[in-house]
């Protein structure tokens, strides 16, 4: 592929930015400089470099970022900053035959709920990881207001009713970590899924945190706000 629409499927800007970049000296292949556009490069194991900046070509991105705390998974968030902010623009401006660009969370976490956030621009990966009928599991450390009860760890199993929702949603697992702290394991993701859950058994959510999709845990050294390319021993993890 040619090196200008190589950086252009990489989110890097217009073909013409794109050629501008190269042919300004601002584009590094394997170490070395190249000023021609129209170069060709073979892209399997390809790296280059932008501004200093080394880059991995993804046919797809996939990251993983640990979502903080007061940040909305919102393009055009309406209170909180975006989490898409925390990403480099190039992530944000991949090309996609949508209206939208970039790399899109694959769900989404309330704006105080922190923990692991998927994104991606491929939309197949988006649905089989969104979709209820994967029964992807999703693990939620739950941090309660009122003591965890033996009776409410048996009714989330069990399932509950939640409000403007007929059909009870149960936990797949359910664990009393402590007196306060509850490991809830869901397969399905309904809006405030877990704060409904909690409020159905007489409790309530003081803190959310997610920390594992799948089989896939977040990072310890994976510090809020901050993220990672997804290998594909972390894609296999992911995997229903």
């Amino acid at each position: 592929m040619r090196l200008e629409d190589i950086l252009f499927s990489q989110g890097f800007g217009t073909r013409r930015v794109c050629a501008g970049l190269v042919q300004q000296g601002h584009v590094a292949v394997h170490g070395e400089t190249v000023t021609d556009a129209g170069e060709f490069f073979d892209l399997d194991g390809l790296h280059f470099n932008v501004q200093g900046t080394d880059w991995p070509f993804k046919a797809h991105a996939y990251l993983m970022l640990h979502k903080p705390a007061g940040t909305e998974c919102s393009q055009k968030p309406s209170t909180w900053p975006s989490i898409y902010t925390l990403l480099p623009a190039p992530l944000r401006q991949r090309p996609q035959k949508a209206a939208v660009q970039g790399v899109q969370a694959v769900g989404r976490l309330d704006q105080d709920t922190t923990g692991m956030l998927l994104l991606t621009d491929d939309g197949q990966f988006i649905h089989k990881m969104s979709s209820p009928k994967h029964h992807v599991p999703k693990v939620y450390e739950v941090s309660t207001k009122h003591p965890i009860t033996p009776e409410m760890v048996d009714k989330l199993l069990a399932g509950v009713v939640l409000e403007d929702d007929p059909k009870p949603v149960k936990a797949a697992a359910c664990e009393a970590v402590s007196e306060l702290h509850l490991k809830l394991t869901l397969t399905e993701g309904k809006y405030h899924q877990v704060k409904r859950m909690l409020a159905a058994v007489g409790n309530r959510v003081e803190g959310l945190h997610r920390s594992q999709i799948g089989a896939l845990s977040l990072p310890a050294d994976l510090m809020p706000g901050q993220w990672r390319w997804l290998s594909q021993a972390d894609l296999a993890l992911l995997k229903p």
